[in-house]
C-alpha cells in the first residue's frame, strides 16, 4: 500500500520530551543564592573578627581609646592607663595615672610624710613594701612587684575606691635599690615612673630616732606592742623616755656614711624625673605639700595625718651622754645638728 493511504500519521513516530516544571527552577535557583550569601557572610565575618563557634557567635568587642589628656609632650611617658587582672575599673579606665617612689631612710620622716599623700582622695602609696626580702631577692622579683603596683593589682589599706591618680610605695635605700639601681633606673625611666626624695636634714637626730627605735622593739614600751609610729600625745611621751646612748667613737663615721649614701642615691637618680624635699622643711612649711601635689598632678588639697611626733624640742633631753656628743661634733662639719633646726 502506498504511503497515502497509511491510517498511522508521520508526526506520531517523533517523541517531545516534557518541560521542566517551574518549581524545580526555582529551588535550584534559590539553592544557589544561598550558597553565595553564606560565602560571602563567611568571608566578611572572617574581616571584622566575628568567628562562629559550638553554634554561636563570639563577637570581639573592640575598646574605645581614651582621649589624650591636654599635657605637654614631655609629661606623655609619665601618663598610664593601667589595666588591673584582678578587677575593672570601669569608670576609671580612661583616668590617667602617674607612678611615684618615696626613696628614702627609716626614721627620715617616710612613714608620716606616706600618711599625708594617703589623705588624699587620688593617691594610693602602698607602704614599704621591700621590707619582705623574697620581693627584692633579685632584679626580677623586684620588677614583678613594682608590675603589680603600677598596674592598680595591689591592694592593700592604701587603695583607693576613688579614681586614682598617682600610685606608688615607699622604698629604703638599703633595701635593694642601691644594689640594683642601675636596672631600676632603667626601669623608672623606661615605665615613667617619678621619684620623690625623702631625706632628713640632720642626721644626728635620725640617729636619736633609730636607736630609740631599735630598742623598742625589744622593750616593747607600749604594753608590750611594738609601734614605729604612734597616734596619740601619750603613747608619744611613753616612747620619748628612753635616752639612748650614743657611741661617740663611731659618730663621725656613722653621719658620714648616711651622708654618702644619701649623695650616692641623689647621683644613682638623677636622670630620671624627681623632686628632693627635707622632712624638715616639709614640718615647717606645709606648702612644700602643694609641690609635691603640683609634682604628681593630682588637685591640691589640704593634706593631714594622724601620726604624733615622739622626739620634740631640743636634742640634749633626749641623749644620756649629750656633753660627750658635743664634744664630739664640735668644730666639725656636723656641729650644726646639735642646734635645734625646727620646731614642731
Amino acid at each position: 500500500m502506498g504511503d497515502e493511504h497509511s491510517l498511522i500519521p508521520k508526526d506520531s513516530f517523533v517523541f517531545k520530551l516534557p518541560k521542566k516544571s517551574p518549581l524545580v527552577l526555582r529551588m535550584v535557583v534559590l539553592m544557589f543564592v544561598m550558597v553565595c550569601a553564606v560565602y560571602i557572610c563567611s568571608i566578611c565575618l572572617k574581616q571584622i573578627g566575628v568567628v562562629p563557634s559550638a553554634g554561636f557567635l563570639n563577637v570581639e568587642v573592640f575598646e574605645k581609646p581614651c582621649p589624650e589628656p591636654n599635657i605637654e609632650p614631655w609629661d606623655i611617658p609619665y601618663v598610664h592607663y593601667p589595666k588591673p587582672k584582678t578587677y575593672k575599673r570601669e569608670e576609671c579606665s580612661c583616668n590617667p595615672v602617674r607612678y611615684f617612689a618615696i626613696l628614702s631612710m627609716q626614721r627620715s620622716g617616710s612613714g608620716w610624710f606616706e600618711t599625708l599623700l594617703n589623705n588624699h582622695t587620688n593617691i594610693s602609696s602602698n607602704g614599704e613594701i621591700f621590707s619582705v626580702k623574697d620581693r627584692r631577692a633579685n632584679v626580677s622579683t623586684i620588677f614583678e612587684t613594682l608590675d603589680k603596683v603600677y598596674n592598680l593589682d595591689w591592694l592593700s589599706s592604701a587603695s583607693k575606691n576613688e579614681c586614682t591618680s598617682a600610685v606608688g610605695l615607699k622604698w629604703m635605700l638599703n633595701q635593694g635599690l642601691m644594689k640594683h639601681h642601675e636596672e631600676i633606673v632603667e626601669y623608672f625611666k623606661t615605665r615613667g615612673v617619678s621619684a620623690i626624695f625623702l631625706f632628713r636634714r640632720n642626721l644626728l637626730r635620725r640617729m636619736i630616732s633609730v636607736l630609740a627605735n631599735s630598742y623598742d622593739k625589744d622593750a616593747k614600751l607600749l604594753n608590750g606592742t611594738h609601734k614605729s609610729h604612734v597616734h596619740s600625745p601619750k603613747e608619744a611621751e611613753i616612747l620619748a623616755r628612753y635616752k639612748p646612748l650614743i657611741n661617740t667613737t663611731l659618730l663621725i663615721a656613722d653621719l658620714k656614711q648616711v651622708q654618702e649614701m644619701t649623695t650616692k642615691a641623689l647621683s644613682y637618680f638623677n636622670t630620671t624625673r624627681h623632686i628632693f624635699l627635707y622632712y624638715e622643711d616639709v614640718v615647717k612649711n606645709r606648702t612644700r605639700l602643694d609641690d609635691v601635689q603640683e609634682f604628681l598632678k593630682v588637685p591640691k588639697l589640704n593634706l593631714k595625718s594622724r601620726q604624733v611626733k615622739i622626739h620634740h624640742g631640743p636634742l640634749s633631753q633626749h641623749v644620756q651622754n649629750w656633753e660627750e656628743v658635743q664634744k664630739t661634733l664640735n668644730g666639725t662639719g656636723f656641729e650644726n645638728f646639735l642646734l635645734e633646726d625646727y620646731r614642731k
